[in-house]
């Protein structure tokens, strides 16, 4: 905003238009005008000391102030909300706007004045927000440093338990669940049991370069292993991984992680535990708790936002969760078959000496040649005898 107060402090002392232009760092054109308005108005120097340059302006331009009154301004609350929404900008809220007002024949703001009250409205409720994010839109995957512990009731022994934490980054809405092993059918789970709990779908999926989501890490390019990749397919999401070493691509579940080594695990510290069942049975407990925990700094908590503006963003579930499938690699032998685990299965003759691609599940072994199935088992424990489909 112009400086007002300056400029008729400086003009009241002598000193020349050219000057002043200088020393406000506005235009001679905007000088004049104000000290041509200060002398039609009767505006002189010194001023009261509660006249601010706001009050100024009214007094020295009262045309324009009077004109602003007339501009019709949005619904705020609605423009948020629609912000909410996948693939809407201010732009496209804004040409809406001016269609209305169009209609209603009233006059519309100017798109930056249109930003600047959005952006006042949007401070004055989410003031701790610093990070943008929509709703539905993310979800950060990672396994706690610290661990939990269950006792063998055998051997006493103290047996760890990794805790695989997730966490929306909107509502910061967390899921916890504790496995004996970090490896492929852990993580799958943990993902499979994760959306069940969260009863939907985000559009992406941000998991650290870890081993058992990213076969390769690179800097701009990471491989995502190809069972996380299926199930990232099953679920209809992308997966995204952090860059290396830069915990600010998944904040929140950083951030989470810290809370959640507080108020689960820490908490859990002088309990003692026979099975993994128990444990988790009371990091539920204690994580029910943790989301309904108030923030500190903004009303709510991560249940309520959850509830309220986003669970409704979330995409549905698909109609059967995802299985869990091993890949791995074999050579057709002469004799037409293949060994996985030990295990024999027929293959069409034509692919003698042709490296596929071999999918294991529970129910069934299938065979793939460059991404075409060529033959399945039903049976992951069928023997030589069988056949080829």
């Amino acid at each position: 905003m112009t400086n007002y107060h300056e400029i008729l402090r400086l003009y009241a002392q002598g000193i020349s238009q050219r000057s002043i232009t200088l020393s406000c760092e506005c235009s001679r054109n905007t000088v004049s005008k104000v000290i041509a308005g200060a002398k039609e108005h009767n505006v002189q120097w010194p001023l009261g000391s509660n006249v601010s340059d706001l009050d100024l302006e009214e007094k020295l331009f009262p045309q324009k102030s009077s004109v602003n009154p007339s501009r019709k301004h949005p619904d705020y609350e609605y423009i948020d909300k629609e912000m909410m929404r996948s693939g809407v900008t201010l732009k496209l809220l804004w040409n809406e706007y001016c269609e209305s007002c169009r209609q209603s024949k009233e006059l519309p703001l100017m798109y930056s004045q249109f930003c600047f009250y959005y952006q006042k409205t949007r401070e004055k409720k989410r003031a701790t927000m610093h990070i943008p994010r929509k709703p539905g839109e993310q979800i950060e995957v990672d396994w706690a440093g610290k661990t939990a512990f269950v006792i063998d009731q055998d051997t006493g022994e103290m047996m760890p338990a990794y805790i695989f934490v997730s966490v929306l980054n909107y509502s910061l809405y967390a899921y916890v669940e504790a496995f004996y092993t970090m490896d492929m059918e852990s993580w799958i789970t943990a993902h499979v049991h994760m959306y069940h709990f969260f009863g939907g779908v985000t559009r992406m999926l941000i998991p650290d370069n870890l081993k058992t989501g990213v076969d390769h890490c690179d800097w701009f390019t990471p491989k995502i292993n190809r069972t996380y990749h299926e199930m990232a397919e099953h679920y209809d999401t992308a997966v995204i991984p952090a860059r290396i070493k830069k915990p600010k691509d998944k904040p929140s579940v950083e951030g989470t992680v810290g809370n959640i080594s507080t108020w689960i695990t820490a908490a859990l510290r002088n309990q003692k535990f026979f099975s993994l069942e128990e444990l988790n049975h009371e990091i539920q407990d204690k994580l029910d708790a943790f989301n309904q925990r108030p923030f500190q700094k903004k009303e709510g908590s991560r249940y309520s936002v959850f509830n309220s503006d986003e669970k409704a963003f979330l995409m549905p579930l698909p109609t059967a969760p995802f299985e869990l499938a091993q890949w791995k690699e074999a050579t057709v032998q002469f004799n037409y078959h293949i060994s996985v685990d030990k295990m024999l299965y027929s293959i069409p003759y034509e692919y003698i000496k042709q490296k596929v691609d071999v999918r294991v599940t529970r129910n069934i072994v299938e065979v793939f040649y460059h991404n075409t199935r060529i033959c399945s088992h039903k049976d992951f424990m069928d023997t030589l005898v069988n056949t080829a489909h």
